[in-house]
């Protein structure tokens, strides 16, 4: 009893920690934010005074909140955030199930492991105007480049973290009769998941720029042809406007990450 009542005391004590840690941690942050807008702020006021090369922070504010008023950045974001959603959960749901394949079953790693390899090196975003000519310039061809971005860290993540699975403990498990499913969801998923969350997360940025890339070669609406069109135009504020959001996004998607991994695996903060 007392054993149980050590560990209970031990991952209070560790939640106590994560709590005193993170205002702390998002504090930083946000100072570090801050005083980044500030340099930019002075460095475009001052050092590169022309809107045409470098938009002040405040320049760009204001164009994000004449773009919200105006609904144009309403309809630019829903467009990207469909297609990355739908290209992220593919693919997140694609890439733990190939992991978990290929950790299970010699066969399948050995049928896989050179697709995998040779799709990871090649450079998806060349492949984004062969997708468009496929699939037109619809939500489609951005979503396929999504998945083709988000899968394989996934994957390489998922039979990474079923492989570093104690064989000890598992045998020892076996010694006492376990099944398969006991082991499987007792051991070999809790293990796996701190590298599971960590291909996602990683998968959170190569979406973002597959969605933004893919935009730019065509497309009819979303936050990269936001960005062309103000490249074209020469509207800076606009253009940082577009970058700014992503850059926000992709933050939060993080952060939300990090929130997630601290609920589902507290023992990796220790």
């Amino acid at each position: 009893m007392s054993g149980v009542e050590g560990v209970a005391q031990q991952r209070v004590q560790a939640r106590r920690r994560i709590r005193v840690a993170l205002p702390r941690f998002y504090f930083a942050g946000i100072l570090s934010v801050l005083g980044g807008l500030l340099l930019w702020e002075l460095v475009s006021r001052f050092l590169v005074a022309n809107a045409l090369f470098l938009a002040a922070p405040s320049q760009i504010f204001m164009a994000i909140a004449a773009l919200a008023k105006s609904g144009e950045l309403w309809r630019h974001m829903s467009i990207s955030a469909i297609e990355f959603a739908l290209g992220y959960a593919i693919a997140s749901v694609l890439g733990v199930a190939i992991g978990f394949a290929m950790a299970e079953s010699a066969a399948m790693k050995r049928v896989l492991q050179p697709w995998i390899s040779g799709l990871y090196a090649t450079p998806t975003i060349a492949l984004a105007p062969l997708f468009i000519l496929w699939l037109g310039i619809g939500i489609w061809s951005k979503v396929l480049v999504v998945i083709f971005l988000v899968l394989f860290p996934v994957t390489i993540n998922t039979e990474a973290g079923l492989r570093t699975t104690s064989e000890r403990l598992i045998e020892m498990l076996r010694s006492f009769g376990a099944s398969p499913r006991q082991i499987f969801f007792k051991v070999s998923l809790p293990s796996a998941v701190p590298f599971i969350l960590a291909g996602l997360k990683l998968g959170i940025g190569r979406g973002l720029i597959g969605v933004v890339v893919a935009e730019l070669f065509g497309s009819r609406a979303g936050l990269g042809r936001l960005i062309a069109q103000s490249a074209d135009a020469f509207n800076m504020p606009e253009l940082f406007a577009g970058v700014i959001v992503l850059a926000a996004a992709g933050i939060a998607l993080t952060a939300g990450f990090g929130w997630l991994e601290n609920r589902l695996v507290p023992w990796t903060k220790d």
